[in-house]
């Protein structure tokens, strides 16, 4: 590895792409191609720096295993933060396993951190728990290890557990300070914000407040009933009961959580439920049967009761019934949360993120785009969808350095 190749790495390592590009930006051997392609793609140039990783991979040929597959590592990395998570976990899967058998284990950590963060990013938190359980930070490099904290907060925030969110964010911040790069610091300081930032609505007695994170774990940890909106679940004394395959049982138990401690009218129920404007006889049956089919959903937590005018909740043991709603009403809000974190997304990616077809993701996206609330970028299939304007820092590259032969 030459002067100029070490230099280069320092520099990306650092984080100054600028440097970087200085000692290397003429020259077009694979290892200064691959330093380019890692640069370009901290400076925000991701095609550019695709096309330049794959010409390094091609120069350093099936010979040199090592180091073609720390190009293949860096683009998955460029897949990752473009949210094109369709191939990115058998990409680096199959770097790490190119990686570990020739003693990379550095870069191999950094893969399997990588594959935690995608896992993350669509919603699989056991999986990516089990990953990060059996990888050991220590060889990562300190903007790495404040990656693989964040991964960690986000978890624990996502599972509502605030006090080791807040544990993982202070080690995020400590090795963020020691690498010494301004965006990864933000990129951190941007997720702690998100624990004093309102993440849900209360609703009890026709009245709303907002809530953050630690205000939804000390309720979910109260004597209070609550009808979870976010996750469409029942939850009391620490029991779960999840409606969110049974949609109507779920806008029926929300209504009579809104109404409580008043009855729900047959009308409100049924618009709620059914959307039906004009009831007739065949609805008000429909209403029965579902009215019985949630009193033996509910039947641990509470009761429902028939009354002149319509139905009533009645809590088994707990104090007060309350609603725990997303903090907007927005229909497609799971979509705006998704495209909040300022990145470009593809409907795939957000298909897989939200468990949804790609048809209804359309949907969604075609009505958000008509009100100004979503933009795209590019055409046919390179089309994107973002959150106009886009706020804060993007994500940080956190790419593995010296791609030399192996």
């Amino acid at each position: 590895m030459d002067s100029l190749i070490t230099a280069a790495a320092r520099a990306l390592a650092s984080g100054d792409a600028l440097d970087a590009l200085n000692y290397v930006a003429c020259r077009d051997d694979p290892p200064a191609l691959g330093l380019r392609g890692i640069a370009m793609a901290q400076l925000g140039d991701l095609g550019r720096a695709r096309a330049l990783l794959r010409r390094a991979a091609r120069a350093f040929g099936p010979r040199e295993a090592v180091a073609s597959a720390r190009c293949a590592l860096a683009e998955a990395e460029i897949a990752l933060v473009s949210r094109d998570v369709n191939r990115v976990v058998k990409a680096l899967d199959a770097a790490h396993h190119v990686l570990a058998r020739h003693g990379d284990y550095v870069n191999a950590a950094h893969a399997r951190y990588l594959k935690a963060r995608c896992l993350l990013l669509v919603g699989r938190l056991d999986q990516a728990e089990q990953l990060l359980a059996g990888l050991d930070p220590t060889p990562l490099s300190p903007a790495s290890r404040a990656g693989h904290e964040l991964v960690v907060a986000g978890i624990a925030m996502r599972r509502l557990q605030v006090t080791a969110a807040c544990a993982a964010l202070t080690r995020a911040e400590t090795a963020a300070r020691q690498a010494g790069i301004p965006s990864v610091l933000a990129e951190v300081q941007a997720a702690a914000l998100t624990l004093d930032t309102p993440a849900a609505r209360l609703i009890t007695r026709g009245h709303a407040r907002p809530l953050r994170l630690a205000d939804i774990e000390s309720l979910l940890t109260s004597n209070a009933l609550v009808v979870d909106a976010c996750r469409h679940m029942v939850c009391h004394s620490g029991k779960v009961i999840s409606l969110e395959t049974r949609p109507v049982l779920f806008a029926l138990a929300r209504e009579l959580a809104e109404a409580w401690p008043d009855d729900a009218p047959r009308a409100a129920l049924l618009a709620r439920a059914f959307r039906a404007r004009h009831a007739d006889g065949s609805h008000r049956a429909r209403l029965r049967v579902e009215i019985g089919r949630l009193r033996g959903a509910l039947r641990a937590a509470a009761d429902i009761e028939a009354t002149r005018r319509g139905f009533a909740l009645v809590p088994r043991g707990a104090r007060s019934v309350v609603v725990l709603a997303p903090p907007t009403d927005e229909r497609y809000a799971t979509v705006l949360a998704l495209l909040a974190d300022g990145e470009a997304w593809s409907t795939s990616a957000l298909a897989l993120a939200l468990d949804a077809s790609q048809r209804t993701v359309q949907r969604a996206l075609d009505e958000l785009t008509a009100g100004g609330k979503v933009q795209t970028i590019g055409r046919g299939r390179a089309r994107r969808w973002m959150a106009p304007p886009v706020p804060g820092f993007p994500t940080a590259l956190l790419l593995p350095a010296p791609l030399t032969a192996g």
